[in-house]
Parts: structure tokens; sequence; C-alpha cells
């Protein structure tokens, strides 16, 4: 039993050395979206922790274009070292099904390396909507199909999924979408009246919801939130129902485990803190921080299947 166990220590003594030799050099955290964002936020907070950890500088470099694409191909095309990461959303799991000549595979190119959370949705309608619950909206929508609309973040985003996945549920109704470039250029147009339903993230959108300024119908979580326990669930009208946009970090394929390893537990550790959790709860986010390499892949992997056939039964192109 010594000598097994001493051999074993043998081999894994140079995937130790290598991980804590990593980082060499500072990290790069590429992030999909511009800066000052609800994806760029978390990031920063992430990526100043991590330099604590590590004594070397993370630093985020916001890459947009195509959705998630220029930074996610960066990201897979990059040296297998951990010296270059990728903080995306569910951007990543719908690439592929909205773009079919990808430069990259979403899942053979990337390593999952932390789940860091959910950010749910809260469906809200323009007062001037008569229905005062989802059940009286949804109704609505069944009497009169093609006459009412909706807004969306964008052709094939994430809001526009959710709210597809949420009629296909509901029976397969038939609402308008209209596009946005951004859930911030829609929500003027759902105030005025032009458009009389959209989903939005808890944290965009309940300041208008409290002020009075449109009427929040439902929650797309689970569960009621703690912050919103008033606020019905999707899923109290059509059960199974959940939707939400997440947040995760990624790798290279091929990056040394011990330095996913590393990387995993030291963003545990910052998102389980309690002061950077309360942060991330305010932005919205149900914070994951027991995730591992393992789990995250399953994750990522689950939801490619969930919205790839979403997008599939509701013929969404990208624009």
């Amino acid at each position: 039993m010594l000598r097994r166990t001493l051999i074993a220590a043998t081999l894994a003594a140079p995937a130790i050395a290598r991980a804590q030799s990593w980082p060499a050099a500072p990290v790069r955290l590429l992030v999909p979206f511009s800066a000052g964002g609800p994806t760029d936020l978390p990031a920063r907070l992430i990526a100043d922790e991590l330099s604590k950890s590590f004594g070397q500088r993370f630093v985020v470099e916001n890459r947009t274009g195509s959705g998630v694409i220029v930074a996610s191909d960066a990201v897979a095309k990059a040296p297998k070292d951990g010296q270059t990461l990728l903080y995306t959303t569910v951007g990543h799991a719908v690439a592929r099904a909205l773009f079919p000549h990808l430069p990259f595979d979403p899942v053979a190119d990337f390593q999952p390396v932390a789940h860091i959370g959910r950010i749910h949705n809260v469906v809200m309608v323009n007062k001037d909507v008569p229905a005062k619950t989802l059940p009286e909206l949804l109704a609505l929508f069944r009497g009169n199909p093609g006459k009412f609309n909706y807004a969306s973040n964008g052709n094939g985003g994430s809001i526009h999924l959710a709210t597809e996945l949420l009629l296909s549920m509901a029976g397969g109704l038939d609402v308008t979408h209209v596009a946005y470039r951004g859930s911030t250029a829609a929500m003027p147009d759902l105030l005025s009246g032009h458009v009389a339903m959209m989903l939005d993230v808890l944290s965009s959108g309940m300041p208008f919801i409290q002020k009075g300024e449109t009427r929040g119908l439902a929650i797309t979580a689970a569960q009621r939130s703690p912050m919103f326990p008033d606020l019905p669930t999707v899923a109290e009208t059509i059960p199974g129902y959940e939707s939400f946009t997440w947040h995760m970090v990624l790798a290279p394929a091929g990056t040394p485990p011990a330095t996913v390893a590393l990387l995993n537990a030291a963003i545990n550790k910052v998102v389980s803190d309690p002061r950077h959790k309360a942060t991330l709860q305010g932005q919205g986010m149900d914070v994951v921080s027991d995730s591992t390499p393992a789990s995250s892949a399953a994750f990522l992997q689950a939801e490619i299947t969930k919205w790839e056939a979403v997008i599939s039964k509701a013929g969404i192109k990208a624009s």
C-alpha cells in the first residue's frame, strides 16, 4: 500500500508543479459583451479577486462582435496553457444552432472551468394591457392570435428564446416578435405601450415594476424569489417552465487539468465569500459556489440540448 501511494505521489508531482507555476504571466479573461454591462461587472469582480489570489493580474478584455463568436473563437484558438479564458453566457449554448458555420465547436474546443450562477427573468406587460396575472395574459393571447407583440433583446438572444419557450409551453401562442438592440433599447417601447410584453432580467426589470411604470406578472425561476415573494413563478401557471441566462468560465480544450482544478477552486472561493455573493445577488444572480469542471460541462451540454430544440421548433435564425 505504501509503495503504491509513493508511486502515485511521484506521478502526480509534475502535474502539481506545473499547476503551482501557473500563472506565469497576466491572464486574459475575454468577455463577449461591452464594458459596464450585466456580464462585464461580475467578470471584473471575479478577475480582481483572482488577481489577489494568484499574485498575477487577471485582465478583462471586452471582445464584442457577432454575439459571442469573436471572443469565443479567440479563446478556442488560444494556447492551452490557462493564460486565456472566456467569461460567457447562454449565448455560448445557442451559437451552434444560430450560426451553422461556426469557426469553433462550443463543446469540443472548450474546457468548462466553473459555473458562476444563473440570472432569471421577470415577465412584464405595459400598463394598458388588461391582464393582471399571467393566466389572464395567456388567455388574452390565446383569444387574439397575432394581435399582440412582445419585445426582446435581439433575434436569437436569451430573452427571445425564453419568450418563445414560454409561448410554446403555453400551447403554441401566436404573438409577434419585435427585436431590439438590447433590452435597454426595448424598455421605452414597453413603457409607452408600443409592445405588450417583454421578459427582462430581474435586476433590470424590477425597478420599473416597483415604480409602477410597468406591471410584473411572474418570474422565470423554479421557485419564488426571496427578494420578491409576492411575484408568482411562470411554473405556477406552466408546470416545468424555467428560463435564465447564466455565467460560466471556460478555458481552451486541452488546458492542464491541474490548472483547471486550481481555477475552479479559486472561483468557488470568490463567489462563496459573503461579500461577493451579496454583490452578485444584488445584480440578480443566483450564485453557484460548488460547481466542478465536470458539473459545469454537464450543465453546458444540457443547456445546448434545451435551447437547440427551442430554436429548431420556433425556426429562429440569426439576424
